[in-house]
């Protein structure tokens, strides 16, 4: 088993829209970076866990846990001209961008803030806290899942 994180603004997807699918389930779309692309199509499997993560908001913070339950599939929101993550290079016969299936095993009671993550020196070496990140999904090694996790439950 792997362990991700998934970067998501909360105005635009938070986990109380994960909550409200159906089956607490949704495809998560829409990412435009390579290297993020890669780990989705490549290295994630069924079964494997995910911090979600809400960014680019007052509180930036581990907001709760997914599972992937359908690994990388070529996204089809690029295939559309009128979604907002329309990419004219991206096909279906040649797809550039991928997507997995997440499902919302738990929300915190209590966010993981990103000020709080940043006080642990266990957690130094995370790539949410390297400067200059920006990747929407990342990997998530064992130790700082079960750091956080701890963390979670205080």
């Amino acid at each position: 088993m792997r362990y991700w994180l998934f970067k998501s603004e909360p105005a635009a997807f938070s986990i109380g829209d994960l909550a409200r699918r159906n089956n607490r389930t949704e495809h998560w779309d829409g990412v435009r970076n390579f290297q993020a692309r890669n780990f989705m199509r490549d290295e994630m499997r069924a079964g494997d866990l995910g911090f979600l993560y809400h960014s680019s908001c007052a509180e930036p913070a581990i907001v709760g846990i997914v599972k992937i339950v359908r690994p990388g599939y070529p996204d089809f929101t690029a295939f559309d001209p009128l979604d907002a993550h329309y990419d004219p290079k991206s096909t279906p016969q040649r797809p550039l961008w991928y997507m997995v299936d997440v499902r919302l095993e738990r929300e915190f009671r209590q966010p993981v803030t990103l000020r709080a993550l940043k006080t642990h020196p266990a957690l130094s070496r995370m790539r949410l806290l390297a400067r200059g990140n920006r990747l929407s999904v990342m990997p998530v090694e064992r130790r700082e899942w079960d750091y956080i996790l701890k963390l979670a439950r205080r």
